[in-house]
């Protein structure tokens, strides 16, 4: 039994399905410029991102003083090392509480920031300057200027016993009870300026109509914000997110800045980047420190990709594959 592919109208009268157009293929005219035109990010990228890590991963084999060929094939047991020495594992166990912290703190303090801001306030552009200047701040500025603010005979103490509040006074950079604390302040006071603007900015891609619609209705200003404003704002708060993790994963310059290589890991705010450059570079052993940044290096990638299957995915599906 064979079947008529044509399709019969109304009068009885068959005709062909309508032709599917052909899809045009890309000519040389479309392919050189596609290559002229992502030729470059192309090499930039490949030089300084494939390249490093590939290299990186070479070195990684090898007891290697940082000059000359590597010659002191070691295999696996720069790998082993770092997987047993117990000072990685604290640095590893401090990245993850930064991770968490960041994205506790931060994330509320910016979203009550940014509903603030997004109201008709005098000086509404002053105060958003105010909040996203530490961010722009070099690393550098940050972390000398607060190392000298909470030092023992710093500013910070200096005002708390001025105003008779010696009790809390504390040595805020090398007792390990709240040194993670004091880093997460200072963290917290630098980088939230960022989430507000970004929030501010989802924020604007918001239909005025649908809050209006609400008021409309009786809700309340909060119960807006709750039901339309942030639900509406999760692709932006998923990104930072995404942004914040990543971060804090890879976080060296504010910790090598104030505590340096020696503090930081008996102040206990070492993380993974400082661990690499104490006993790598400053140790004389690169070959271990480039170990170290393959470690690190997966460790991203792996929470990258997880995150994204399982927090992105909703966010990303139509736009990479087209998908409904």
């Amino acid at each position: 039994m064979t079947t008529d592919s044509r399709v019969r109208d109304g009068g009885g009268v068959t005709a062909p399905p309508p032709a599917r157009p052909r899809r045009r293929g890309i000519g040389w005219a479309q392919r050189l410029e596609i290559a002229v035109l992502s030729g470059p990010a192309v090499l930039m990228f490949v030089g300084f991102v494939i390249t490093p890590v590939l290299l990186a991963g070479y070195y990684g084999f090898y007891r290697w003083k940082g000059f000359g060929p590597p010659t002191n094939f070691v295999g696996f047991d720069n790998y082993v090392t770092i997987l047993q020495d117990k000072l990685f594992h604290e640095a590893l166990w401090h990245n993850a509480q930064i991770v968490v912290l960041s994205l506790v703190l931060q994330g509320p303090i910016a979203l009550v920031f940014a509903l603030l801001l997004n109201q008709k306030l005098r000086g509404q552009s002053i105060i958003r300057v105010l909040i996203f200047v530490p961010y722009v701040i070099s690393e550098v500025i940050v972390g000398t200027a607060w190392a000298l603010l909470l030092q023992t005979e710093g500013a910070v103490n200096g005002i708390l016993r001025s105003i008779g509040l010696d009790g809390l006074a504390k040595d805020w950079l090398a007792n390990p009870s709240i040194a993670i604390w004091t880093l997460m302040l200072i963290l917290t006071w630098k980088y939230v300026g960022f989430a507000v603007i970004l929030f501010l900015a989802g924020m604007q891609n918001i239909p005025e109509e649908l809050s209006e619609a609400a008021a409309m209705d009786g809700a309340s200003y909060w119960q807006t914000q709750w039901r339309i404003t942030l639900p509406l704002l999760g692709p932006t708060i998923r990104i930072w997110g995404f942004l914040s993790i990543i971060g804090a994963l890879q976080l060296f310059d504010l910790v090598y800045i104030i505590w340096g290589q020696y503090v930081a890991s008996t102040a206990g705010t070492s993380t993974m980047a400082t661990y690499m450059v104490s006993e790598g570079r400053n140790a004389g052993n690169y070959g271990y420190g480039n170990a170290v940044a393959v470690v690190l290096f997966f460790i991203s990638m792996i929470i990258a990709l997880v995150y994204q299957r399982f927090v992105l995915r909703r966010d990303t599906q139509g736009a990479l594959t087209g998908g409904r």
